[in-house]
């Protein structure tokens, strides 16, 4: 989808499933692909529960991913077997009354997979390895290199430890003892987002909701990382405060040269601060476009239904608007034509068969002129 060489992450084919019970389990993450590149804020949203804070775990590795893989820097960090071990039960069910030359064909296709698969394993066992990152820096790990800000600024912060303790945390984890150097780097993320070096030694429930946010950015930014993960980071403040933490993170990014995956369900906020979007339903990634391209010209209708749910500060506006309510079993026929990703403009990708890219893409060239 981008130049490779501007690829700070890229995700392929990710599937994420948790067991539910006897032989059933939940997709919570079924076949996404999506890259960013360096330097970008890309949005992820839709709807609560459709797998955005999933992806945002798994990238970081809090999960185990069951199938595809996630690579940063160009090196593997998560890599699942799933599919390949899938691919060779239903190659073996294929050949049970093959002849011999079939026979040998399945032999290598089985050994191909297994090679796939102890690749997979390999780096999924070597992503942490010591590499010198810059000339004069200490050895780090790559996995260091990402950062989350979580949703819950009150859950994501240890009530025992005092703010110093908490920023101090990753530093310490990271080996460095040199407590006047641990201090200094305390204090200097304080400033950096918008707190005083006093507050390091108060317990996060002193503060406001606001301010346990901005000590969740500061924790996240103390190990200098390229990649911030942010979880949905507004949704529990309230609106005057979603402006400022927007803002910080805004100038942050400009000031560190930070590349920032936004996880949201809030859109108006998602088109003021991303650069491109990932439009995400039960799973899948459903539409995927530039933050302009989407809201001046979006494809897939759950998008359109969900623009349509975005409220406007003019009261004759909302009279008049109109919901657009999605329904897949309406919307779509998937029957016999099975829908994929398929690239209808120039960086405007949607989840459709056949039929629908056809439609999808005499808009597109209507919509040019």
């Amino acid at each position: 989808m981008l130049n490779e060489e501007n690829i700070l992450l890229r995700v392929e084919n990710l599937k994420q499933y948790f067991p539910m019970g006897r032989k059933m389990e939940l997709k919570a993450v079924d076949d996404v692909s999506f890259d960013i590149k360096m330097g970008e804020v890309f949005g992820l949203v839709g709807e609560s529960g459709c797998g955005k804070t999933t992806i945002g775990r798994t990238i970081i590795k809090l999960n185990n991913i069951t199938s595809g893989n996630v690579y940063f820097k160009n090196q593997r960090i998560c890599a699942g077997v799933r599919s390949y071990k899938d691919s060779i039960k239903e190659a073996k069910a294929k050949t049970k009354t093959a002849d011999t030359l079939e026979k040998e064909g399945l032999n290598k296709f089985i050994a191909e997979q297994n090679e796939m698969i102890e690749s997979a394993v390999h780096d999924q066992n070597n992503c942490d390895k010591i590499y010198a990152e810059k000339v004069g820096k200490k050895n780090e790990k790559i996995i260091t290199k990402i950062q989350m800000i979580f949703q819950d600024p009150i859950a994501s912060l240890n009530p025992r430890m005092t703010v110093r303790e908490i920023i101090a945390e990753g530093l310490r984890i990271k080996g460095i003892k040199d407590e006047t150097f641990i201090d200094n780097r305390v204090c200097e993320m304080l400033n950096l987002v918008g707190l005083v070096p006093e507050h390091a030694g108060r317990y996060p429930h002193e503060f406001s909701g606001g301010q346990r946010q901005r000590i969740g950015i500061a924790r996240a930014l103390t190990l200098e990382p390229e990649l911030v993960i942010a979880d949905e980071p507004i949704s529990a403040l309230d609106v005057s405060v979603k402006a400022q933490i927007i803002n910080l993170l805004n100038d942050l990014r400009n000031q560190m040269g930070l590349t920032i995956l936004f996880i949201a369900h809030d859109l108006s906020v998602v088109k003021y601060f991303s650069d491109r979007i990932g439009v995400m339903y039960f799973g899948k990634i459903v539409e995927l476009a530039s933050s302009k391209e989407l809201f001046e010209n979006p494809m897939h209708p759950y998008t359109k239904s969900l623009l349509s749910a975005i409220p406007l500060p003019d009261p004759h506006y909302e009279r008049k608007r109109k919901r657009t309510t999605y329904n897949p079993s309406l919307d779509h026929d998937y029957s016999v034509d099975k829908p994929k990703m398929r690239q209808v403009g120039a960086c405007h990708y949607v989840y459709c068969n056949e039929a629908e890219f056809k439609k999808y893409t005499k808009q597109m060239g209507a919509s040019s002129y």
